[in-house]
């Protein structure tokens, strides 16, 4: 396949990872469907993803919403001429507000970060079934590696999305259709722009997605990024309870 013949459609695409992932795709000449919930955002994406000399599809999308997913795959598909990637990087962060007294905080992340990686995957399978190959990329954390002090909502997300992926991967890849789960650590993006502490290993945003693609074009299974985090992620494992409880406020 040339790259010219890729067909991507990728989630949470109007910043970070997310958008600058079809900026990666666009260099290679892929026609890239695009989806997030700003139109302005998306506006100046598909703009930049042309002269980079892409094909820029683009969806104004909730990934919440069940029906305009799957709208918005049949759409892609029959534009585009069919699939061959489909990157689930749509994702929220925040703190589980947990004496607020309402579980609305929490739930909107489980939400997004679970139900909005099913809903954008699933109504891609058949194709991708059917003509018995694909990519599929999940962006988790390494938050998924424990439970985060004041972010279990988030934590939890990404653990889920991490056994989701784990769970599909025994009947994708007896289609010939492979799934890699992606672990950032530290990446700025809007996200973490408002973070006010030292942020261990940050990179960019772009350096990030050309690591991801590259990953998921060797059929790396989990790939997490930086490097150094395949050192911390064990010691995080083991910090023992007490210690985490003598420090939180």
């Amino acid at each position: 396949m040339t790259d010219s013949q890729l067909k991507v459609f990728i989630t949470g695409a109007t910043s970070g990872i997310g958008e600058s992932l079809a900026y990666v795709y666009s260099k290679r000449k892929a026609t890239v469907g695009i989806s997030g919930r700003r139109q302005d955002r998306l506006e100046m994406v598909s703009e930049k993803c042309r002269e980079l000399g892409g094909n820029p599809i683009s969806f104004v999308l909730d990934v919440k919403n069940q029906l305009d997913c799957k709208n918005s795959a049949d759409h892609f598909i029959d534009k585009a001429g069919g699939i061959n990637t489909v990157i689930a990087n749509a994702g929220v962060g925040g703190s589980d507000e947990l004496f607020s007294g309402s579980s609305s905080a929490i739930n909107h992340i489980l939400n997004t970060n679970i139900i909005g990686v099913t809903n954008s995957i699933l109504p891609f399978l058949p194709t991708l079934k059917d003509q018995q190959s694909g990519q599929i990329g999940i962006i988790s954390s390494i938050a998924s590696t424990r439970g985060f002090l004041g972010h279990g909502g988030y934590a939890a997300s990404k653990s889920a999305v991490k056994f989701l992926a784990d769970s599909w991967g025994y009947q994708l890849n007896k289609n010939n259709i492979s799934i890699s789960t992606i672990f950032p650590g530290w990446i700025a993006t809007e996200m973490t722009e408002n973070i006010k502490f030292k942020m261990s290993f940050l990179m960019d945003s772009l350096t990030a997605a050309e690591k991801i693609v590259s990953a998921m074009d060797a059929g790396k299974r989990t790939y997490i990024l930086p490097w150094q985090w395949k050192l911390i992620v064990p010691l995080m494992k083991s910090v023992p309870r007490w210690l985490i409880t003598k420090f939180s406020v």
